[in-house]
């Protein structure tokens, strides 16, 4: 079974998509985002030892749930803090400061970390959510501010590393981004009706450098981030990833024909 990356814009129904397969084909390994995964570090901390000892002093308190959520790989100590449930003040801040994506490495250290993983990764039957576009091309769009020529180069180097034999992706696309984004606007809200990822997702495009230099403030901004970035990974797979992705239409697949070009 090869190694299945799901793919697409926010609200694409990316989530949907991997429960559909995981529910048909159970031996798959499903990595969700926030996991810890064999290559991608999204929602993860990327330390030393002294960085990581540290954190373990400073939250002595849930010393244990933290070793409970640690992952080791070579000298890196890979949390995936999101997993730890607690209510003590700025642990999940401080561990985000250990990420690598949203400015924290600078690009070339972004690039070796991303790429060297990829390339130690060599296990099949994987299932991965949002690992191979969404977290990396948001930084290189929005922090690194590299071009949209600079950031097809690096895939082409990213996916030069990559056992190609063992590499699906599946990506969902919509040419009614605006129209979805608005119901998922209203659908990732609390019981009161206030709308919870919208503002988080705003405020991050405003008050990154790409948003900043672009004076980013509203909803049409969001948008036409949206489908730059839509365009942009469709120009990758075209361009790189070729006949070993599929382009399913967004809310409207069959999982059972899913299935059947899967397998």
């Amino acid at each position: 079974m090869k190694n299945i990356f799901v793919e697409g814009i926010q609200g694409m129904g990316k989530s949907t998509l991997l429960r559909s397969i995981s529910a048909e084909i159970p031996e798959l390994h499903i990595c969700w985002e926030g996991d810890y995964s064999p290559i991608d570090l999204a929602w993860c901390t990327w330390m030393t030892k002294e960085e990581y000892d540290q954190l373990l002093k400073a939250y002595e308190s849930i010393r244990e749930e933290i070793i409970k959520n640690t992952v080791k790989e070579d000298d890196k100590y890979i949390v995936s803090y999101t997993k730890i449930i607690t209510d003590i003040p700025n642990f999940h801040r401080e561990a985000e400061k250990f990420e690598i994506y949203n400015g924290r490495k600078s690009l070339q250290e972004l690039k070796e970390i991303v790429i060297s993983r990829y390339q130690k990764f060599s296990e099949n039957g994987y299932l991965f959510e949002c690992s191979f576009f969404q977290n990396i091309i948001e930084d290189l769009i929005l922090f690194h501010q590299l071009s949209d020529d600079e950031i097809v180069e690096f895939y082409r180097e990213l996916y030069g590393s990559i056992n190609k034999e063992q590499f699906l992706l599946l990506y969902l696309y919509s040419d009614q981004l605006e129209e979805t984004i608005k119901i998922i606007r209203k659908e990732r809200s609390d019981n009161q009706g206030n709308e919870i990822w919208y503002p988080l997702m705003l405020e991050y495009l405003i008050h990154s450098p790409y948003g900043m230099q672009h004076g980013y403030k509203d909803f049409q901004d969001m948008i036409a981030h949206f489908k730059h970035r839509q365009q942009l990974e469709l120009r990758i797979i075209s361009e790189i990833v070729g006949e070993s992705a599929m382009i399913l239409p967004a809310k409207n697949w069959k999982v059972q024909e899913v299935i059947t070009l899967i397998t």
